[in-house]
């Protein structure tokens, strides 16, 4: 049961799926064929004007996941041609989407304005979750020094939100706090709000997020000079993904860093290579050639050299 609202403000329960929940944020291919699944019923019901709007919106998403940004634009113009036809929310969801789209294309200058204009209405409209998802995406596209309080701002909303979906952020929040803090090298800072998130995560019980609250824990820890402590929980974490039938570039990297950190380099080498096996995959890292270089050179045989993070 998925819920719309209305012009005048009212809410209404539509039988159509919440698209929200076929969210797959690792695998935006297959999250995009389940949208568009979706689309043929939706398109039919003219009374779900908002709610294929909605929809649309996060086919864009998908669509610039996958960096297929020309037609996350093009899939973003359909739903700015509705808008007028629809409610504060899809406005919301449309100007979030079209800004992460040009953040995620390397224009942030183009997005800050959008994710300003999300935040100011989603408050205004009491739409917690999205005020939230707007400020955090603020603390994105900002400069280090911003952040900070982007991210305070963000946790603020979700944390005296009384909408549950909003108040679940605060997971992310407290990661990407660390994460700021990480970037200023303030590793303790950063260690503290990593532990914050795994205890939050831990709560949920999401194993994967939960595996991933670790794997910040472990890396900030290993910058700390707690190598051993960090080499062992990313051990720990290959085997759980081991069990799990999955694979992660991220913890083969960080196992890497600590055995090289270790003097360990020859069985380095061949996590760096598994490293840049599985990372030279990952859309996500499209811009970070120099890392990816970095892990596909002390993967080569005769690897002498050591380097920092």
């Amino acid at each position: 049961m998925f819920v719309v609202e209305l012009a005048d403000g009212s809410m209404r329960k539509t039988s159509l799926p919440d698209f929200d929940s076929l969210w797959d944020y690792d695998h935006p291919g297959a999250t995009e064929r389940k949208f568009r699944e979706l689309l043929p019923p939706a398109a039919q019901d003219s009374r779900d004007l908002a709610y294929l709007a909605q929809l649309l919106t996060q086919i864009a998403r998908t669509e610039g996941l996958q960096r297929k940004f020309q037609d996350a634009h093009k899939t973003l113009d359909r739903v700015r041609k509705a808008l007028d036809k629809t409610d504060d929310r899809t406005r919301v969801r449309y100007l979030l989407e079209r800004g992460r789209v040009f953040n995620s294309s390397s224009k942030p200058d183009d997005a800050r304005p959008l994710f300003l204009e999300a935040l100011d209405l989603a408050v205004k409209s009491k739409d917690d979750f999205n005020a939230v998802d707007a400020a955090h995406m603020m603390a994105i596209v900002e400069p280090t020094e911003k952040q900070f309080q982007w991210n305070l701002k963000a946790l603020d909303l979700a944390e005296n939100s009384a909408e549950e979906r909003a108040r679940k952020w605060r997971g992310s929040l407290y990661n990407n706090i660390g994460w700021t803090y990480f970037e200023q090298q303030q590793y303790e800072e950063s260690l503290l709000m990593f532990e914050k998130a795994l205890e939050f995560r831990a709560r949920e019980g999401d194993m994967g997020k939960i595996m991933i609250a670790k794997w910040c824990v472990a890396k900030a820890l290993r910058m700390m000079d707690h190598t051993e402590e960090a080499l062992e929980m990313q051990r720990n974490l290959f085997e759980q993904y081991q069990v799990a039938g999955k694979k992660s570039g991220y913890v083969y990297e960080e196992i890497a860093e600590c055995l090289m950190v270790m003097g360990q380099n020859h069985e380095a080498q061949g996590w760096f290579a598994a490293a840049y096996g599985e990372l030279s995959k990952d859309p996500g890292l499209a811009d970070e050639q120099d890392r990816l270089n970095r892990l596909r050179d002390l993967g080569k045989v005769g690897m002498s050299e050591t380097s920092g993070n």
